[in-house]
């Protein structure tokens, strides 16, 4: 559908017409769209859709110059870009071939991002940097909450920069998706990066996880296969973020038309960072929250118990006395990453994916989780009256502080210090 198909169809007219030879356009593919001066403009998707035409035996595909750099890292077939119809036309008459582009090199491996905070940079939150270290090494989905100026968001923001790259089946997945929505990057449309998004809390509902007329993917899906961050996750509207459960439960966003159901990928690490009330002094030491009981409780109330119940680690950061903080060194995001790439890889040699994607079933000798422990585990799912799925949960973070411990066996300490970080019932 769309101004997509503009070029392919004026092509076919001048064949039509005996302007043009038809064996010219043999395994040629034409994308792009056809401005009313001759010129082309470009088309989002263009990456997917050239990686279709490959699929489908074609050798060449022309599209728009700014369309050319994302096609070309497709590989397998020829691009050629062109900035107007009169030069398309001219090269299928043999006048003027259309020079094929070089496909552009990927980014082997990526430093952090340039805005990313530096975990060295971060004062005291001990607590909270151990579990932001957990959570991203085994991609599992945390809240900090606290009042401001605590650290929320710089702890968040600091994630981008502790997870692994993508390998190359990876990045190009991801490309694809942002060349559909219409993000991808001109200079370096492949990179190995892994995505990092964060919307801002008046986000509507259809761009936080894709739809619309013209299907487009919503932030969800820009960040498949990194982190979705959510900074003062309550005040975004109520019904985007319970439209994240089902993403966060399958990895896909499923949108429903009248002729199917398209699935976009979405498989993401969430990141949430929220004041505990909307004066953000509740449950603080030493000072006192101004928010009346029932202000307090619908505020929380924002983020529902089935959102709740999918979060991984929730930590509450105290606020730090920097004289005592600054006293001690911490840990610059480079080696803090060193630990969370080593437990990416321990995971993928093990299951062939993180533990936030162990299936129930998997909760076994063959994973490092023995009979006693498995004992035990029931035995704190009794004592602390756990769901299912917060037990299975807090397995999960369990052997990933073993895998950031080197065990190969979850131990009691593992299970106890994951527990440390569930989620609570909302005090109120």
């Amino acid at each position: 559908e769309g101004t997509v198909h503009d070029l392919a169809m004026a092509t076919a007219i001048l064949v039509a017409s005996g302007q043009l030879d038809g064996d010219r356009l043999a395994h040629t593919a034409f994308i792009g769209e056809l401005a009313l001066d001759g010129s082309l403009r470009p088309v989002p998707g263009a990456m997917a859709l050239v990686a279709a035409a490959r699929t489908a035996g074609v050798s060449d595909v022309i599209v728009p110059t700014q369309n050319g750099p994302e096609s070309a890292a497709v590989g397998g077939v020829t691009v050629r870009p062109a900035a107007f119809f009169r030069q398309v036309t001219r090269h299928l008459s043999g006048l003027t071939p259309l020079p094929p582009l070089e496909p552009t090199p990927v980014a082997l491996r990526p430093g952090p991002p340039d805005d990313a905070p530096d975990l060295g940079s971060v004062i005291g939150q001990s607590v909270g940097r151990r579990a932001l270290e957990i959570a991203v090494a085994g991609r599992h989905n945390i809240a900090f909450s606290g009042p401001p100026g605590v650290g929320k968001t710089l702890l968040a923001r600091a994630a981008a920069g502790l997870l692994p790259s993508l390998d190359e089946s990876e990045a190009a997945e991801v490309s694809r998706i942002h060349s559909v929505a219409g993000a991808a990057d001109g200079r370096t449309p492949v990179s190995l990066r892994r995505p990092f998004r964060a919307p801002h809390h008046t986000i509507s509902t259809q761009a936080l996880v894709g739809g619309g007329p013209r299907i487009r993917p919503g932030e969800a899906s820009l960040a498949h296969r990194g982190a979705l961050f959510l900074d003062e996750t309550l005040q975004f509207r109520a019904d985007a973020l319970d439209a994240l459960r089902g993403p966060i439960d399958a990895g896909v966003v499923n949108i429903a038309r009248v002729n199917g159901v398209l699935a976009l990928p979405a498989r993401f690490m969430l990141l949430a960072a929220y004041n505990p009330c909307s004066c953000g002094w509740f449950a603080v030491a030493g000072r006192d929250c101004g928010c009346e009981d029932g202000a307090r409780r619908r505020y929380q109330a924002r983020l529902s118990g089935p959102m709740r119940d999918r979060l991984d680690l929730v930590v509450f950061l105290e606020p730090t006395l920097a004289g005592r903080s600054l006293q001690r060194v911490a840990e610059s995001t480079a080696v803090v990453a060193k630990r969370v790439e080593r437990a990416w890889d321990t995971q993928r040699r093990r299951q062939g994916g993180p533990n936030a994607e162990l299936a129930p079933g998997s909760f076994d000798d063959r994973h490092g989780f023995d009979a006693p422990w498995r004992g035990l585990l029931e035995l704190r799912a009794r004592q602390m009256a756990l769901s299912l799925r917060r037990l299975h949960r807090a397995a999960r973070v369990a052997r990933t502080i073993a895998d950031l411990d080197g065990a190969d066996v979850v131990r009691r300490d593992h299970l106890d210090e994951a527990l440390q970080h569930r989620p609570k019932e909302v005090a109120t």
